[in-house]
């Protein structure tokens, strides 16, 4: 049998082709907006009001786009299809968890109930064989990721200059680096890229840069299930906890802000954390996370290439390693990753340009819906593939943990240093933002202040960007 171009072949090749065509469609307009689970507070069914087609119409969409993917590379594209189907339900479940109003303000998002959900299921009844053929937890990840790509956008760095990029580009590869040795070296925890994964999602953006580092490293789906719930239930800790260690030490809010930005890994927490202290350490705080964001692709990029070149040529046996020329770092290459770059570029430096910001925006609220139904089809499919004895063995006696609170207490202390040193005006002259009165008193929590606690990476606050256009000298 011919061997078939991995153009057509390959899930990180139809990753890009899919976020492509859905791209594109918002782009030009042909797609209008996404579908989704609506809030509530007594009563579940309030989810479903006025939404009942319009989610039929997107699974029915997702249905065929992900079985167009399976039968071109497989030939089993009726069988993804019909499998698809009591998977996106369990999607959808996820969703109504995520969205009731108290669970929602207490960071508990999609992610985590579409993980809990997933593996609730497998440890019990066990994952139905009806199900089985469309876990293919990585095409929904990988499309996902270059999505993602499309929200970031480089002109976030102009925003905050130089404090901005000295938070939240100078501590990051030092954390990684230090987590990295401290895992292999001093907790000699087994698997690297448990140790990597651990690491990415801890110093740049939790559940976001797990999923890329995950992919680029090769983890296993046990290693990237445990990494993304140790983040997820430390996150909603940190968002709680942050805003009472600023006013605890009198920090001022700009720099409480970036601290907060700086140190807790969902972006949706961030905002919502950064609210609890005013619309200064509001803004701050968003910005700098959404600069440290722009790390994942370079991450992951920098990642999958020490892995090619360093840990998979230390594994092999001596006798028989070699070390990798350019055409074997290419064909073990994440592809995925070319388009989550693309992607970025694409919107900063050609779209933002033509359509202008708030047009963009608004594409970005639609494949940013797509890409979090994308993530929460794939956590539900780890959860469903994964076993808690699997889970426990990953465990190394409690390593994991040790390594994520040593490495998230560094974490804290060094963006602490770098948050008072960049915006405490010592190193660089203070930025000064002039919050505006929004009605809305600094010491209300994120429920009052309704900013969203869960969302994994694009979050506007209202306004931002005229906001720092008018405030930020």
């Amino acid at each position: 049998m011919p061997k078939r171009n991995p153009l057509i072949a390959s899930e990180d090749w139809w990753a890009i082709w899919l976020a492509t065509l859905l791209i594109g469609g918002v782009v030009l307009e042909f797609i209008g907006g996404v579908p989704g689970v609506g809030r509530w507070t007594d009563s579940p069914l309030d989810a479903f009001t006025g939404r009942f087609t319009g989610l039929l119409v997107l699974g029915f969409g997702l249905v065929v786009l992900s079985a167009l993917a399976v039968q071109v590379m497989s030939g089993n594209g009726r069988r993804q299809a019909a499998a698809f189907v009591p998977l996106f339900l369990l999607a959808v479940i996820a969703y109504t968890f995520a969205n009731q109003t108290a669970i929602r303000s207490a960071g508990f998002g999609y992610a985590f109930w579409a993980l809990l959900l997933g593996l609730l299921i497998a440890n019990t009844v066990g994952t139905p064989t009806l199900v089985k053929p469309a876990l293919r937890t990585e095409l929904y990840i990988k499309t996902g990721l270059v999505l993602l790509g499309a929200e970031v956008l480089f002109s976030n760095i102009l925003s905050l200059g130089v404090p901005g990029l000295f938070v939240a580009w100078l501590v990051t590869p030092v954390v990684i680096i230090f987590m990295y040795q401290l895992g292999t070296r001093i907790l000699k925890i087994p698997s690297r890229s448990l140790v990597m994964v651990i690491a990415a999602a801890t110093s740049v953006c939790g559940v976001s840069a797990a999923i890329a580092v995950a992919a680029a490293a090769r983890a296993k789906k046990e290693e990237l299930t445990l990494a993304v719930g140790m983040s997820l239930i430390f996150t909603v800790g940190m968002m709680v906890l942050m805003p009472f260690a600023v006013r605890a030490l009198g920090l001022d809010p700009i720099v409480g802000g970036a601290w907060i930005g700086g140190t807790i890994d969902a972006t949706g927490a961030v905002v919502a954390a950064g609210a609890i202290l005013g619309e200064q350490a509001e803004q701050t705080a968003a910005v700098v996370k959404m600069i440290q964001n722009i790390l994942i692709g370079i991450v992951a990029f920098l990642v999958a290439v020490f892995w090619v070149t360093r840990v998979d040529q230390d594994e092999t046996n001596n006798s028989t390693r070699t070390k990798p020329n350019a055409v074997e770092i290419w064909r073990r290459f994440p592809k995925f990753i070319l388009g989550f770059v693309a992607a970025s570029l694409l919107f900063s430096f050609l779209l933002t340009p033509t359509l202008g910001e708030t047009r963009v925006a608004d594409i970005l609220d639609v494949t940013s819906d797509f890409r979090g139904w994308l993530f929460c089809l794939a956590f539900v499919s780890i959860g469903l593939e994964s076993s808690f004895r699997q889970l426990a063995s990953q465990t190394s006696g409690g390593r994991p943990i040790q390594l994520y609170l040593a490495g998230q207490t560094f974490n804290v202390v060094l963006t602490l240093l770098a948050a008072y040193l960049a915006f405490g005006g010592v190193l660089f002259d203070r930025v000064e933002i002039s919050a505006r009165a929004s009605g809305t008193p600094a010491t209300q929590s994120s429920t009052t202040v309704k900013r969203d606690a869960t969302a994994l990476f694009y979050t506007e606050v209202d306004g931002w960007r005229e906001y720092l256009t008018e405030s930020v000298r």
